[in-house]
């Protein structure tokens, strides 16, 4: 099969620094979002539920186009950001940042609250009684017990995020060296004729660091839910 073109090592590196990214910006918000579905109990809660879990349902295309008419450079948020801050998403790599964490959030936030859900509230109760206060409940008792599903819910989110393609490409397009990821690269290596062999390279790429991340995944969960054991 050969060795991997420049081409190809751009379209891996891409790949890897925007999943990266999207799963870096979203897991703060993942946790806390995790969190006030767990524990919350409020009107709309629902919905909030439904929102956050629509990109799961919606076709990636329609989640795409509705980040363009959001975050295009004549939307009305995309315009604010990029005469104001200089932030411009689409047809750039920050955007397809940002579509990939639109997509793997819900797998995110489903796999934290689930961890959260699971964890025993009396321990949190014993902390508040010895007049820890909330955050310090939150940062040093649930924090550590959910750290499992974090550990999750972020291998998940890159996964998702390494392998989008319908709402990147709709957003960002399909631009070599600024927003041609590795499924990108993958769809335009298929369509052009002897290209078969770079396709199936990056294929068996991603194949490849998948496997990698969710293995490293099961290693750190194990290990805490060891350190967990030792802890109560």
């Amino acid at each position: 099969m050969g060795t991997l073109t420049p081409d190809e090592w751009v379209a891996i590196l891409l790949s890897l620094k925007i999943a990266g990214v999207a799963t870096l910006c979203s897991l703060p918000l993942g946790i806390l979002t995790a969190l006030v579905l767990a524990r919350g109990h409020f009107p709309g809660k629902t919905i909030l539920d439904g929102l956050v879990h629509l990109p799961l349902v919606l076709p990636p295309v329609v989640t795409g186009y509705a980040l363009l008419l959001t975050f295009g450079r004549r939307a009305p948020v995309g315009q604010f950001l990029d005469q104001t801050f200089g932030i411009v998403f689409s047809f750039r790599w920050t955007g397809a940042a940002l579509a990939c964490a639109v997509m793997g959030f819900p797998l995110m936030v489903r796999a934290i609250r689930l961890t959260i859900e699971a964890t025993d509230t009396r321990l949190e109760q014993a902390a508040s009684t010895l007049g820890a206060s909330p955050i310090w409940v939150f940062a040093t008792v649930t924090l550590p017990l959910a750290l499992p599903g974090i550990i999750a819910g972020a291998v998940l989110c890159f996964a998702k995020a390494l392998g989008e393609f319908g709402a990147t490409i709709t957003f960002v397009s399909n631009i070599p060296g600024e927003t041609q990821t590795i499924p990108s690269a993958i769809y335009s290596y298929t369509q052009v004729p002897g290209a078969e062999t770079s396709a199936l390279r990056l294929s068996l790429v991603a194949v490849v660091i998948s496997l990698a991340a969710l293995v490293v995944s099961e290693l750190l969960a194990r290990r805490s839910d060891r350190r967990g054991m030792r802890i109560e």
